[in-house]
């Protein structure tokens, strides 16, 4: 039975996995709290998991929030859209002026913006709240990024604080910004997710019909990498993937697993925001591209009976290649967290977020699903200067993508030649070429544009915009 009180400090709406890890958190650190779902499953679940910890579920909504204290805190972990319009519907009449509404679940911030707008108009605090590490990090401490109504933030900031992954006794959570600047970030992490992620993937492939390793070697790799400069959230869990046997099987479960991969949208929201600001991300672009091509296995198969296969082995040594291989996906690593921050810096500017990208890296560190090394280096670099345009220009960053380079591009070189796909590698050398060139062509095509359409160019030097005429019209 949990622990009985009269009054409690906080209050849940959503009982799934996410929703009751974080009471039990908060409960552990000597909070009272109280949670309703309206599945009096997860109810019951909350209440035996609590033990004898203050800690309540409710299956009336009414009686929830008469169990709070006041001004009430209460968090919605609910699926993103429509839903988050109902629970708030459903609450609004209950609660009174200054009370807190939180949404802790992955809404598109434009939603965001739109409900800190209603909400304020009726007399309460709201703000949106990203919250990264999944059912463990809920657990046993997440990375949260809250932004919207700071003064709200403030009323919560010492039970986040106590309840986030701590990273050198810092606690991983900070106030975001304004707005839906919360919500904001946490898209874009989870599109440096979705492109790490294709990056492991392709890794995976190269490895396994490239290199023809088996499991149990691509397994000791990936655990040695994870004890390097490597080390990280995502690999690690890859390396733990390779050692897992469903009970009764002498096999890995990978091994049974479908190759068709589904998604929740963030990474497409992370796309779609970065196109709408000119920021272009193509390696996050090409991991969402690569799961919606995954999802149409009958036509890859029919593909597969049509077109020859080369043989799909790498030429070279083994050992050789498994040390440019693991400078290669550095390498993207790197590209792939440069895009994601360039793109919150455009995001900082165009929507007047003031986002301290030293400060999210901070809390990206520990609790999240892209904690890693490299975001010590980023750290660093936006410390060093917060006004740093990008990442890459950082002189550290520079020294560690200099040295990679010729990994990355003999593994591309290799990959091509054995007709194995690895658009993400693909896609990170061909931006960081791209925006290493002092002069691209795009000249060339300002002139198509002005000859089919007159959208002008411009001129090297000369001041205004310029319109030819290009063929004579017959």
């Amino acid at each position: 039975m949990s622990a009985t009180t009269d009054k409690y400090a906080f209050g849940m709406i959503g009982l799934g996995v996410m929703g009751r890890s974080l009471l039990l958190n908060m409960a552990d650190h000597g909070y009272a709290v109280a949670g309703h779902d309206k599945d009096a499953g997860k109810v019951a679940s909350l209440n035996e998991e609590g033990g004898d910890l203050a800690v309540k579920g409710f299956g009336d909504v009414k009686e929830f929030i008469k169990s709070l204290t006041t001004p009430r805190a209460i968090m919605m972990l609910v699926p993103a859209g429509k839903i988050v319009d109902s629970v708030i519907e459903e609450l609004t009449p209950l609660l009174e002026k200054g009370d807190i509404l939180i949404d802790g679940g992955n809404s598109h911030f434009t939603d965001t913006n739109r409900r800190v707008e209603e909400l304020e108009a009726k007399g309460l605090h709201f703000f949106g709240m990203g919250v990264s590490g999944g059912e463990e990090g809920a657990r046993r401490g997440p990375s949260m990024m809250p932004g919207g109504d700071k003064d709200a933030y403030n009323v919560m900031k010492p039970i986040f604080e106590a309840i986030a992954a701590k990273v050198n006794g810092e606690p991983c959570v900070t106030y975001i910004g304004p707005g839906a600047s919360g919500h904001f970030v946490k898209m874009v992490h989870n599109g440096i997710e979705y492109g790490i992620m294709q990056l492991l993937a392709e890794t995976y492939e190269i490895m396994k019909n490239g290199l023809k390793l088996d499991n149990d070697t691509i397994q000791k790799t990936l655990a040695d990498w994870n004890a390097g400069r490597l080390k990280s959230f995502l690999m690690e869990i890859t390396a733990d993937i390779f050692k897992y046997k469903a009970p009764g099987t002498d096999h890995l479960l990978l091994d049974d697993i479908k190759d068709e991969a589904r998604s929740k949208g963030t990474g497409k929201w992370t796309s779609q925001v970065a196109m709408d600001l000119q920021a272009p991300i193509p390696v996050i672009d090409t991991a969402v591209a690569m799961r919606d091509l995954s999802k149409y296995k009958d036509l890859r198969v029919k593909a597969s009976e049509l077109y020859s296969k080369e043989d799909s082995k790498l030429n070279g040594d083994t050992d050789e290649l498994l040390k440019a291989l693991e400078q290669a996906f550095y390498f993207s690593m790197v590209i792939t967290y440069a895009q994601g921050m360039f793109l919150l810096s455009n995001a900082s500017t165009e929507f007047k977020y003031d986002l301290k990208l030293a400060e999210i890296a901070k809390i990206w560190r520990g609790g999240c699903i892209i904690r890693s090394e490299f975001l010590n280096d980023i750290y660093n670099a936006y410390t060093k200067d917060n006004k740093l345009a990008h990442l890459l220009l950082d002189s550290g960053v520079q020294q560690l993508v200099n040295a990679a380079l010729p990994g990355t591009r003999q593994i591309i070189s290799a990959t091509t030649a054995a007709g194995i796909a690895a658009p993400g590698y693909t896609a990170a050398l061909s931006y960081f070429d791209a925006f290493r060139s002092k002069r691209m062509p795009s000249n060339l095509t300002q002139a198509q544009r002005d000859f089919f359409g007159a959208h002008t160019y411009e001129l090297i030097g000369k001041e205004g915009t310029f319109h030819t005429q290009w063929a004579a019209k017959s």
